[in-house]
């Protein structure tokens, strides 16, 4: 059986200050897609540059997903207090 990657559920601080999460393998990767590439969600392709405020890692993407979700439905103020813990 193939091992599972480990996925990250991701907060980015948009240069407008508004905040953006996200789902990936790959922190790093997905970061610099955000910012310098048309790979980046079209939702920050206006906003850039992006700063990572804040990951988390999940066992698999199905556990990630579920996380991202929860986390889109938490007010900016909770988002902030996810990001300042």
């Amino acid at each position: 059986m193939e091992e599972e990657k480990e996925w990250w559920v991701y907060i980015v601080a948009c240069s407008d200050e508004s905040l953006y999460t996200g789902i990936t393998t790959d922190r790093e990767r997905r970061i610099a897609e955000h910012n310098d590439s048309k790979k980046g969600a079209k939702y920050t392709r206006n906003r850039r540059p992006v700063d990572l405020v804040y990951s988390e890692m999940l066992p698999n993407r199905s556990a990630a997903s579920k996380r991202e979700y929860e986390i889109k439905k938490l007010s900016r103020a909770d988002k902030l207090k996810l990001i300042g813990s």
